[in-house]
């Protein structure tokens, strides 16, 4: 079975070409202002039209009803990816603004925390499982540290992404070491925090499809 890709912080319009024509599965577009990849719904709107094949993935932490609805106003997303303490079910509310599901982030440091996860399970389509971040941040994501990546496999309560840390360099490990049949990436293919790095976009779905 060929691995999924989400190439994810997509906010200029070369990268996205590059993604899509390196065959991403996923882009992802994050609407949250303290991410240095945070684009407006606008923007984001402009990017996705961009995708091809692609499956458009709106990035959103805690979001309210209002953001919600201006989201599947503005950007009609496929999927939404909720990233900070949403209850279970408040994935099944936010269901409702996505045409093709939802997936909750959830921060991994022990097999406790994958343990956790299962409270998902029917409510979620998807867990995304990522790093945890370091004391005192401001954001849930995108600080490319990894984990031990084994700790998610076997994990069979519901569908789930690989996320955090992965790079064009570790990626197949950590597919071996997970089971994992969809992987995520942001500052693993960044020049900068926030700059895509088009050869690194490629060579990390080279890397995942060898896998």
């Amino acid at each position: 079975m060929t691995t999924l890709v989400k190439i994810c912080g997509m906010s200029d319009a070369a990268s996205v070409r590059a993604a899509v024509e390196a065959g991403a599965d996923y882009l992802g577009f994050i609407i949250f202002p303290r991410s240095p990849r945070a684009v407006s719904l606008e923007r984001a709107a402009e990017l996705a039209a961009l995708k091809g094949s692609a499956r458009s993935v709106a990035v959103l932490v805690d979001p309210d009803d209002v953001l919600l609805g201006e989201v599947l106003r503005v950007l009609r997303p496929d999927i939404i990816q909720l990233h900070g303490g949403e209850s279970p079910e408040r994935c099944l509310d936010a269901r409702n603004y996505a045409a093709q599901g939802v997936w909750k982030a959830v921060p991994v440091a022990s097999s406790k925390d994958v343990t956790r996860a299962r409270r998902y399970a029917g409510f979620a389509d998807a867990i995304l499982f990522d790093a945890k971040p370091p004391a005192g941040a401001d954001r849930p994501g995108g600080w490319g540290a990894g984990y031990d990546y084994s700790l998610v496999k076997g994990f069979d309560a519901a569908p789930f992404i690989l996320a955090g840390g992965l790079n064009p360099d570790n990626v197949a490990d950590a597919i071996a070491a997970s089971g994992a049949r969809v992987v995520d990436t942001v500052s693993g293919v960044e020049a900068a925090p926030g700059v895509k790095d088009i050869g690194r976009i490629a060579a990390f779905i080279r890397a995942s499809r060898r896998s």
